[in-house]
């Protein structure tokens, strides 16, 4: 299916693995050019490396999106070798500090706010120009089935998490006329680096495999995927994909839940 964004260029931070390096892998398939950015550039080197892309489609530039001044050095960079962007994903982002409300502090909190809420607010803020300049712009944030569920064990992400869907909504009723339109994407446990860090700290305190780990938080935490697996990070990047699209040109303020059903309201 044409998604109508060969020669558009695209901006993914969290390009490095899981979703964000999924959906590089998309729209590199779709005709896009792409920028790949995430914190360590050894690591975004062997990404790009994996990506594959032809000479002048791909490019990697690592940058803090906590740090406004990595951000206005990415911004720099990427115009360089680029040019302007049209389309912006936020796929960075933590677990961040867990446990009770009552065993977190102040800085558990701080820190996980820092990347994952002000972190997409920085980002957007830099390349926001870029976005409403062409009269074509897509943005897409990346959210969480926790930003509408919660969980008693992760509220600085949940809260975060849920920061972000109220961004995005904001967002897509400032800059649409303009033709920029802005939606978010809420996974559920999706097999990346960030739920194996998580796996495997469970299957440690429990003192077995990865597998059990996994099996019993389906079965106890997530009784609703219906699905009975975790997802895979493909099935969320055609998601992003399509909203990137101009197949996607009537959508905008949205929340695409791709979750097999763990949210468990309509």
């Amino acid at each position: 299916m044409d998604l109508g964004i060969s020669g558009r260029t695209a901006l993914i931070t969290g390009g490095d693995s899981g979703i964000g390096w999924h959906t590089a892998q998309t729209l590199l398939a779709e005709g896009a050019t792409v920028v790949i950015s995430d914190q360590d550039q050894g690591k975004l080197d062997d990404a790009a490396a994996r990506l594959g892309a032809a000479d002048g489609k791909l490019f990697a530039f690592a940058a803090d999106v906590r740090s406004v001044d990595d951000l206005a050095a990415l911004h720099a960079r990427t115009r360089e070798a680029v040019g302007e962007i049209d389309i912006l994903v936020q796929s960075s982002g933590i677990t961040g500090t867990q446990g009770l409300f009552h065993e977190i502090d102040d800085a558990g909190w701080v820190d996980t706010i820092e990347t994952d809420l002000m972190g997409p607010v920085r980002l957007v803020r830099e390349f926001l120009p870029d976005l409403r300049s062409g009269g074509w712009g897509r943005l897409v944030l990346i959210a969480s089935e926790d930003a509408v569920q919660p969980y008693d064990d992760e509220l600085p992400y949940c809260a975060a998490k849920a920061g972000v869907l109220a961004f995005a909504k904001g967002l897509s009723r400032s800059y649409a006329a303009e033709g920029l339109l802005v939606n978010a994407v809420s996974p559920a446990f999706i097999h990346t680096p960030m739920t194996d860090a998580m796996m495997e700290k469970r299957a440690a305190q429990r003192g077995t495999d990865v597998d059990e780990a996994i099996a019993s938080f389906l079965e106890e935490e997530r009784p609703y995927i219906e699905l009975g697996r975790r997802g895979r990070p493909e099935e969320v990047a055609s998601v992003i994909a399509f909203l990137c699209s101009d197949l996607a040109s009537f959508v905008n303020g949205s929340n695409y839940r791709v979750d097999a059903g763990s949210v468990a309201t309509t």
